[in-house]
């Protein structure tokens, strides 16, 4: 309200200091309710998409095409739920972290080219390929945001590992 009594007043506001992100991020500024109800439905359309996969998953012929298509969008929705309760601009930032930016660029890249293989390519063998590495890689993403448990898991792994060749 303040924003539009300044506007109506003649006091613009015009701040040469911000840029267009901040700008942005200011004008799209949700209340925490709102924020909550986008995360949950987006999140329960990125299931939905998910689980509904997976079900067509054994559809003759088509099964598998519609299956990448709703488990990547499900992982689309999935993932941009979160910007509902952080806000987009601090979302992106969280994504490039040190800590995640390897994870981040290998699920988003395995994102497109899931599509590429399936619609453009249209290479079964390389479809299924970047589907697993699409799950690999959002679970390796997800993980990132609970303290060491990419740790934990690397531990397991190498514990397996240590096993399985003696």
């Amino acid at each position: 309200m303040d924003k539009l009594r300044a506007v109506l007043s003649g006091r613009d506001g015009n701040n040469d200091n911000r840029n267009v992100l901040q700008a942005a991020n200011e004008a799209s500024t949700l209340g925490w309710g709102t924020r909550v109800k986008g995360f949950l439905i987006c999140m329960v359309i990125g299931v939905v998409c998910t689980i509904l996969g997976v079900c067509c998953l054994f559809i003759p012929k088509i099964g598998v095409i519609i299956f990448i298509v709703f488990y990547t969008f499900g992982n689309i929705c999935s993932l941009v739920s979160t910007m509902f309760l952080m806000g987009p601009l601090k979302q992106l930032k969280r994504m490039c972290d040190k800590t995640r930016a390897f994870a981040t660029v290998v699920m988003l890249t395995c994102l497109v080219l899931t599509l590429c293989a399936a619609f453009w390519w249209k290479i079964f063998a390389l479809t299924l390929l970047f589907v697993i590495l699409q799950v690999l890689a959002f679970a390796w993403y997800s993980l990132s945001y609970i303290p060491f448990a990419r740790d934990a898991i690397l531990k397991f792994f190498s514990m397996l590992f240590t096993m399985c060749v003696k």
